[in-house]
């Protein structure tokens, strides 16, 4: 279990993941699914770090509701980043 596990995180999306939101036919639950799996935990959910330096740590991928996410965790501000949505099919 994560040491994060007991707060709760702000999803956010940066314009590129944005404009892919917008376009997916189900984007209000890929949005709930963001909430109860990342915005809980978002170094869990079979999460990894994209980068093996420890530094990057917080620059993370995983797969959440039919699309892999990238996405930053900033544990200051409790807020997580999407930057790239790629949906599947």
């Amino acid at each position: 279990m994560s040491r994060h596990r007991s707060r709760s995180y702000r999803i956010t999306y940066a314009p590129p993941a944005d404009d892919t939101l917008a376009k997916m036919d189900d984007a209000d639950a890929f949005r709930a699914a963001m909430v109860r799996t990342l915005g809980r935990d978002p170094y869990g959910h079979g999460s990894t770090a994209v980068s093996t330096d420890p530094a990057e740590r917080d620059r993370r991928e995983a797969t959440v509701g039919g699309a892999i996410v990238l996405y930053y965790v900033s544990g200051s501000v409790l807020t997580v980043t999407v930057v790239r949505l790629v949906p599947f099919g």
